[in-house]
């Protein structure tokens, strides 16, 4: 097979754009996606049926429905709604920070839930409210057991992140396609994504199984 490195090396400083701009709508997806989860996961375990009804609504809308179908919903509808224009990093951000919101909510609740009845109570009987509880007692214990599953989300959402070639935001699959569009190759432009790709989960893999290990 004739295998071309020098399209490869050609498009690289464009690969390597697309890179920094996979990792950071990678992380401001997941750091919104974790907040927003964190307040859907808390609506669902309420009581009240105008918290719960929302937020079951929420997490099974996203978990059930494909995350291109909500990429192009955020890109044509969502973000023109509020900004009366739209554009692809905003709508990537947003449409990675919606489905991750959804995981990251039955993460935060299954943790939660993780924990012993008695922890709660013991904090209420201390005088703490249920705000402070949360906080201070039954989140920082949930989180140790919620890393492997925060984990898995993370790197799950940067392969993820590769969908948003589609609407034009410029990361790694948006440069691999117009690489292959322009020299009529395949192997070499999805290669080298593919090989890019590798090196981020692989890296960040590494980093939160010490973080794991060290919480």
């Amino acid at each position: 097979m004739d295998f071309r490195f020098d399209i490869i090396l050609d498009y690289l400083p464009l690969l390597m754009k697309g890179t920094l701009y996979t990792i950071g709508i990678s992380l401001a997806g997941i750091v919104i996606g974790s907040i927003l989860g964190l307040i859907i996961s808390l609506g669902k375990m309420s009581a009240r049926w105008y918290f719960n009804y929302p937020a079951s609504i929420y997490i099974n809308f996203f978990r059930g429905t494909p995350l291109l179908v909500q990429i192009f919903l955020v890109y044509y509808g969502l973000v023109p709604l509020i900004l009366d224009t739209t554009d692809a990093i905003i709508a990537a951000i947003v449409a990675l920070a919606l489905n991750a919101a959804a995981y990251t909510a039955e993460i935060y609740r299954a943790g939660i839930q993780s924990i012993d009845r008695g922890q709660s109570e013991a904090a209420y009987s201390l005088g703490m409210t249920h705000a402070q509880a949360m906080r201070l007692v039954i989140l920082p214990q949930a989180i140790r057991r919620m890393v492997p599953a925060f984990s898995n989300e993370f790197i799950t959402l940067i392969k993820d992140s590769s969908l948003v070639a589609v609407i034009t935001a410029p990361e790694i699959m948006y440069w691999s396609k117009a690489m292959a569009a322009q020299y009529s190759r395949v192997w070499e432009p999805y290669l080298a994504a593919a090989l890019i790709y590798f090196i981020l989960t692989y890296v960040l893999g590494k980093v939160l199984s010490y973080v794991e290990r060290k919480v």
